[in-house]
């Protein structure tokens, strides 16, 4: 009786640690994942702080000229995008024309008028999605620009924070990862499932818990 007791309580123990285990796999697969995103997303920001660095080292004359002559957002964003599409090696040919819905944080969608949403993407070679959007007004304290990079494509979750994560742009070619200046308990609630996830791109490179 005792041994079969034994082979009960052996039994319901392995059934325990199997089921931890299938619970625990999913978590740790996720985690690692996004974990990798935002080492992609370091060498991502410090290839468009160079980027950037160089154009404004060899912007001329009729560049300015054009960004100032440029009466609508459009105009502007065309403008930076014939700028930096061949530092990202990108053509007009690489515009998404399938369905790609970006999501924040907290599960919402970005909706058209968000000051984070961008009309037209475009799949970089290296498997990536880039987008620019214009912002440019009256203070020259706020950025001119904003970029968005989605790590990992087309491919899941397209959510801000996770795969996603954006730079802010100035004019004068200044760059800054998207919640740079924003108060640390800002951040920390913005980079939370309760949040936006925007600023996740400066919190993760100040060392930011990663929230799995």
């Amino acid at each position: 009786m005792k041994k079969r007791f034994w082979r009960i309580e052996y039994s319901l123990t392995i059934i325990v640690i199997f089921a931890t285990a299938l619970m625990l796999i999913p978590t740790k697969f996720i985690a690692s994942k996004e974990a990798s995103y935002i080492s992609q997303w370091n060498d991502t920001y410090h290839k468009v702080e160079y980027i950037f660095s160089a154009m404004s080292a060899q912007a001329d004359a009729d560049i300015v000229k054009s960004f100032k002559r440029a009466k609508t957002n459009h105009a502007r964003e065309e403008l930076m995008k014939n700028l930096v599409k061949p530092y990202l090696r990108i053509s007009e040919d690489d515009a998404i024309k399938k369905r790609y819905t970006p999501h924040y944080m907290n599960g919402d969608k970005v909706q058209k008028d968000d000051d984070f949403y961008i009309e037209k993407f475009y799949l970089a070679k290296n498997g990536k999605i880039m987008g620019i959007r214009d912002i440019k007004d009256d203070d020259i304290f706020h950025p001119a620009f904003i970029m968005a990079f989605d790590m990992n494509g087309l491919k899941g979750p397209n959510v801000w924070g996770k795969d996603i994560f954006g730079v802010n742009i100035f004019a004068d070619g200044k760059t800054t990862p998207i919640g740079a200046g924003w108060d640390i308990d800002e951040l920390k609630k913005d980079c939370s499932e309760i949040g936006t996830g925007v600023s996740c791109s400066y919190y993760y490179r100040i060392g930011g818990e990663f929230n799995e």
